[in-house]
């Protein structure tokens, strides 16, 4: 697996699942500021995410024990073994051409509503080639990048700096265009993190 520096120029915040948000944050989220990454989607880009019918249980065979995630980047679904020859399907980001990735990690953890720590070389791009300055720290909550839930893709004790995570931008759902992490809308990341535990395999095809 490539270790890369998350660079999330990609994420646009715009419509948030409030789903577990307390009052006070749901109130916030009504008046939530949008950051605009620079993102721009074709007709064709939005149809195809518009046509995602949401998460499925389906048929899905394979070896792998339950509990494990597969994810095919190809035609960007994520795969929650159940056993017994069934899988729930649930439609993905992944990433960009450049920022694409396979191999095989583990779920080392799992965060409600986490902070985002922008990597310092996103920060000093987007100021020089954008002139927009992002926080160091963006609390978790309606404004945040990483959505609702995120869990983190480690190989062994070390960081891949990749995660699963929700995204208030349902649009880039089955499409190519974050820079590595795998993204989900918010009330399936909700689903999937009730589901994940902790050392959790995660294979990524």
């Amino acid at each position: 697996m490539t270790n890369r520096s998350i660079d999330r120029r990609t994420l646009v915040l715009g419509g948030l699942a409030l789903a577990g948000l307390p009052a006070a944050a749901r109130a916030e989220g009504a008046n939530r500021v949008t950051y605009n990454f620079g993102s721009t989607f074709s007709s064709v880009a939005t149809t195809r995410a518009a046509r995602y019918g949401g998460k499925k249980t389906v048929a899905y065979a394979t070896a792998e024990k339950p509990g494990t995630i597969i994810i095919d980047t190809k035609d960007r679904y994520l795969y929650f073994v159940l056993g017994g020859g069934k899988a729930i399907r649930y439609g993905v980001g992944v990433g960009r051409d450049g920022f694409r990735w396979s191999g095989i990690a583990n779920i080392h953890r799992k965060q409600e509503w986490p902070d985002w720590h922008p990597p310092k070389e996103m920060i000093a791009r987007e100021q020089q080639q954008y002139g927009r300055t992002l926080p160091e720290v963006m609390e978790g909550g309606p404004n945040n990048p990483l959505g609702a839930r995120a869990m983190y893709l480690f190989e062994g004790n070390k960081d891949t700096l990749y995660r699963i995570h929700g995204t208030n931008q349902p649009q880039t759902i089955r499409q190519a265009v974050s820079s590595g992490c795998i993204r989900m809308v918010n009330d399936e990341v909700i689903d999937l993190y009730s589901r994940v535990k902790l050392g959790a395999k995660v294979i990524v095809l």
